[in-house]
């Protein structure tokens, strides 16, 4: 081996390097900016399939990894956004959305008149405005442009670096004895795909190396067509891995991928087979970057068109493979807290955006719960009633579960690459969970009193009791509307919380100075009105909680 051989090996595998790396920041770029646009698509998504198909393809194009959009998927089925029947048609739609990477490669070889597109013709100019947008840039969304470019640049320099380290080589016999053998046994082909797939969590990458290869003239056509088959099936690999450990349909979600990926390898390498054996000048005829392009979409569309009207079958396949299990599910104390941990899937952390968005949605269900809990506890001193209590102390354990674990997802989605005013979003939501949290407190603050009053048998007089009742609804609205404002993004709401939190403190000082007037006049018990200072004391709080749920929307905004 002389120092030649030696140096076209790092040039391989630092080509093989920027190439990875390019595609991985230029996919991270392409999900900051397009991000909170996936999360209004999957919203668009009903039992239309034909949708869920173009959506899946139009999310695999943006984010340039099928691979991440399956795992997307099996976390939206296990956190209940989606069903298996809606999540069948994404899966076939990211099979399509996959082969524009393998466009993106093969474009320098798509004739003279795309000379001005080869790598080593723009990469480099590419990557310097990026690196320019990305150093000198203010806004947060010139930064993530200039990512993008960068990455797009460093994948064509990648693949220059591995076609030049190749070209030497081209005539070397173990080449051509390779391709030779991996043609002539389509399951070795698919297996040799599918591996290289699997270790490189990537059908779009594996892709991209198999088109250098075949740029340098030493691919057969029937060895691309097997390895191209495995490496769909490859592909599936990376959901596999992320559906275990978790629920059922999470695992069938993954097997429906699986699933459709072998039945295409299966059908396309037969017929493949049986091609090849009729014309074997053909199968040993050298295919291009293009040619692989053309089969990978053709292979794709094609596959879709012939199972789409199979999707239910597809469904019900995977039932079959994962079988039911009792008892699979995490035992969890309360429903609520159940349902929040089905929420809080990691698997979404594939797309920071969505990641970002589920956790505010979990706070606006924390925050409901809070409110009803209020409800509760209110209408316990109300009523001097203890029957309220119990549950209100069980519910404030609920509220105590869902702060640490959304606390816990919190800390993890703000590691992720999140663009500046999704981090904004994210300290904000640590900040409502604590006031959610300490809202919660105050209803079994209020839960105590109600308790209290009902072992000492204390009353308030009439004007005392329709006194609480109107700082109470002015408490609850202030708190409703402060959910509304997170839930919705309202300004309306969020001036409707200042407004009701300026009434609340005017009546809390107003109430205080009435209290001590009829304490004065005896018509009302001591005991009784230090209970009576407590509660719109607490109730206070609660509107001052309130007010800052609402600031925070605002500061977003």
């Amino acid at each position: 081996m002389s120092i030649s051989d030696i140096s076209n090996g790092f040039g391989f595998l630092g080509g093989l390097g920027m190439f990875l790396y390019g595609m991985n920041i230029m996919a991270d770029g392409m999900q900051k900016t397009a991000g909170s646009k996936m999360s209004s698509f999957l919203g668009m998504l009903t039992n239309n399939r034909f949708l869920a198909v173009a959506l899946g393809a139009l999310i695999t194009a943006i984010i340039q990894s099928s691979g991440a959009t399956t795992v997307m998927v099996v976390g939206f089925v296990s956190a209940g956004v989606l069903n298996l029947s809606q999540a069948v048609g994404v899966i076939m739609g990211a099979n399509i959305g996959t082969t524009i990477t393998a466009w993106i490669v093969s474009m320098s070889q798509l004739g003279d008149a795309f000379a001005v597109m080869k790598p080593s013709f723009y990469a480099p100019a590419i990557i310097g405005i990026g690196a320019l947008l990305l150093v000198f840039a203010k806004s947060q969304k010139k930064k993530t442009v200039g990512e993008i470019m960068i990455g797009l640049g460093l994948l064509f320099i990648g693949l220059d670096f591995m076609s030049g380290s190749i070209n030497p080589y081209t005539d070397a016999p173990i080449f051509a004895k390779a391709f030779e053998v991996l043609g002539g046994n389509p399951l070795l082909g698919m297996i040799i795909g599918a591996l290289v797939t699997a270790l490189l969590q990537s059908s779009s990458a594996s892709v991209g190396i198999l088109q250098t290869l075949a740029m340098n003239g030493i691919v057969t056509t029937n060895a691309a067509i097997y390895i191209t088959l495995g490496q769909n099936i490859g592909s599936c690999v990376t959901a596999m891995l992320s559906s275990m450990g978790g629920s059922r349909t999470a695992k069938r979600a993954a097997v429906m991928h699986l699933t459709f990926n072998v039945i295409g390898a299966v059908v396309f390498g037969t017929i493949g087979f049986i091609f090849f054996s009729l014309r074997p000048a053909f199968a040993a005829s050298n295919i291009n970057a293009v040619q692989i392009s053309i089969f990978h979409t053709v292979f794709n569309l094609t596959m879709t068109t012939l199972l789409f009207p199979f999707a239910d079958v597809l469904v019900k396949i995977s039932g079959m493979v994962v079988k039911e299990k009792a008892e699979e599910e995490p035992v969890v104390e309360d429903a609520e807290t159940a349902a929040t941990l089905k929420h809080l899937d990691e698997r979404i952390f594939e797309s920071p955006a969505f990641a970002v968005e589920t956790a505010a949605l979990e706070v606006v269900h924390m925050g409901q719960i809070t409110y009803e809990n209020v409800v509760r506890a209110i209408d316990a001193v109300l009523t001097v009633n203890s029957d309220e209590v119990e549950t209100v102390f069980k519910t404030e354990q609920t509220i105590n579960n869902m702060e640490k674990m959304l606390t816990e997802y919190l800390i993890k989605v703000d590691n992720l690459s999140l663009t500046e005013k999704q981090k904004k979003v994210v300290n904000n939501l640590f900040y409502s969970v604590s006031d959610i949290e300490r809202i919660g407190d105050h209803a079994e603050n209020l839960a105590e009193q109600a308790q209290y009053m009902v072992e000492h048998g204390l009353q308030f007089s009439t004007t005392g009791a329709d006194d609480l009742k109107s700082i109470s609804d002015s408490v609850l609205k202030s708190f409703q509307y402060a959910i509304d404002a997170r839930q919705n993004g309202n300004m309306e709401a969020v001036r409707k919380v200042s407004q009701y939190e300026d009434d609340v403190d005017s009546q809390e000082e107003e109430l205080r100075e009435k209290h001590i007037e009829r304490l004065s006049a005896g018509e009302c018990k001591a005991s009784a009105g230090v209970v009576f200072l407590d509660i719109i004391s607490n109730l206070e709080r609660v509107s001052d909680h309130a007010y800052n749920l609402a600031g925070y929307v605002k500061d977003e905004m």
